[in-house]
């Protein structure tokens, strides 16, 4: 019998974690039970059909301790007579001697609220993200004694110290991740690199079918028919989009083209006054966060996706992103950078542009050739069509996760058995 599983999670919903969704959707039509802590209310004004396809409830946690103050207070005094307390004041005191910040107070004050709370009877759980999500998970399993799994991504791998990630993935029963770089990195970090897997979350094929149309065969020769350049991302670091600005600044003036951008992100003022200094700001279309059918349609009327990924100065990565994924999918021809789980995806000349990051040079070079020569672009999109629709089906990831939860439920009843 399937155990119920409480799923926590930074925020939900999320127009940026669209394989969050997906995946928690596949777990439900795979049988599973999942009620969603979310340590965040949702900040976005639009949501993802596949949000209201997921039946499972949410739970906020408070955002910050200050909010709900009563709530807090009524879990600590409940907490303190509960025997895992003490377990949990022991390692959460080791954390904050190590870190002594806020965010580590919160999470103790969010996971002694989930466990004050402990919705819907929860018998497992499993946290998205190996950063703050897992740390109220691993908490909330200190005090209650309720195993914990974890999935793993990107920006919360590279920007935890290893001190955090290695104590982790030996508490977690197990961890998945997205990419190879990723999944090597936390093996490396723990004496059980076998509960350590690597997962790709694939896409769900059905809501990204074939497209039957044809891209276009616009070469930027005409000014009345310029090429369509599409990104879609957060207006964040990682990303990149300074580095594709100036490259786009750098393509020859006789080349035509418009760029439209689809994401929110608190770094678009910026952006947006960079493009007016480089004099390419009458070209660009800044759309703003958009629902999934929207980004769909706008993969199938382009020409060129570009995403200029990199090393954040804090260590912030992208892992694959889902974006070029889905835009292969439509084989719209992709061009991006060797960072990270990127490669993994896109072979430069094979069924994508690759180039190095920080390089605007290259990534004109690219633009343009990629723009001059439509031919080139349509083989390479079929090409990275072939390769999503072989390797990266989601549900190969459904049935990978179900595997490893059914696997250690039973590990842990014959563990219950024989004590």
């Amino acid at each position: 019998m399937r155990k119920k599983i409480l799923v926590v999670l930074k925020g939900y919903p999320r127009l940026s974690e669209t394989f969050i969704a997906q995946e928690l959707l596949g777990l439900e039509r795979a049988g599973f039970d999942l009620t969603l802590i979310s340590m965040r209310k949702p900040t976005d004004k639009k949501r993802h059909p596949i949000h209201d396809e997921i039946r499972a409830r949410v739970v906020y946690l408070p955002e910050y301790l200050h909010n709900e103050p009563l709530r807090v207070l009524r879990a600590f005094l409940a907490g303190i007579k509960k025997p895992g307390f003490k377990p949990l004041l022991r390692q959460f005191w080791a954390d904050l001697k190590r870190d002594i910040t806020p965010n580590r107070v919160r999470r103790f004050g969010q996971a002694l609220v989930l466990v004050h709370e402990w919705p819907d009877n929860g018998e497992w759980l499993h946290a998205h993200f190996i950063h703050t999500p897992a740390s109220v998970a691993a908490y909330a399993s200190i005090m209650t004694g309720v195993p914990w799994t974890c999935s793993a991504h990107a920006k919360d791998i590279w920007t935890s110290p290893d001190w955090e990630l290695s104590e982790k993935l030996e508490r977690a029963r197990w961890t998945v991740t997205c990419t190879r770089t990723g999944f090597e990195h936390m093996r490396d970090l723990t004496p059980t690199p076998e509960s350590v897997h690597l997962s790709y979350h694939g896409l769900d094929l059905a809501r990204f079918d074939a497209f039957a149309g044809q891209h276009s065969d616009r070469d930027g020769s005409e000014v009345s028919e310029p090429a369509f350049l599409l990104s879609v991302g957060r207006a964040v670091e990682k990303k990149g989009y300074d580095v594709l600005l100036r490259a786009l600044a750098l393509l020859p003036t006789d080349l035509h083209w418009r760029f439209t951008h689809i994401g929110g992100g608190d770094g678009l003022t910026k952006l947006k006054a960079l493009a007016e200094t480089l004099g390419i700001s009458n070209r660009i279309t800044w759309k703003g966060a958009m629902a999934q059918e929207d980004v769909l349609a706008h993969y199938r009327q382009a020409d060129l996706f570009a995403l200029a990924c990199r090393v954040a100065a804090d260590g912030d990565r992208d892992g694959l992103p889902n974006v070029l994924v889905e835009a292969s999918s439509q084989r719209l021809a992709c061009l991006s950078t060797n960072i990270s789980g990127v490669p993994e995806l896109l072979t430069d000349g094979e069924n994508g542009f690759v180039v190095p990051p920080e390089d605007p040079k290259a990534l004109a070079a690219a633009m343009e050739r990629a723009i001059r020569d439509p031919t080139l672009r349509h083989r390479l999109g079929d090409a990275a069509e072939k390769r999503v629709r072989e390797h990266f089906d989601h549900h190969s990831s459904i049935r990978q996760l179900t595997r490893l939860f059914e696997e250690q439920w039973q590990k842990e009843e014959q563990w219950r058995k024989s004590a």
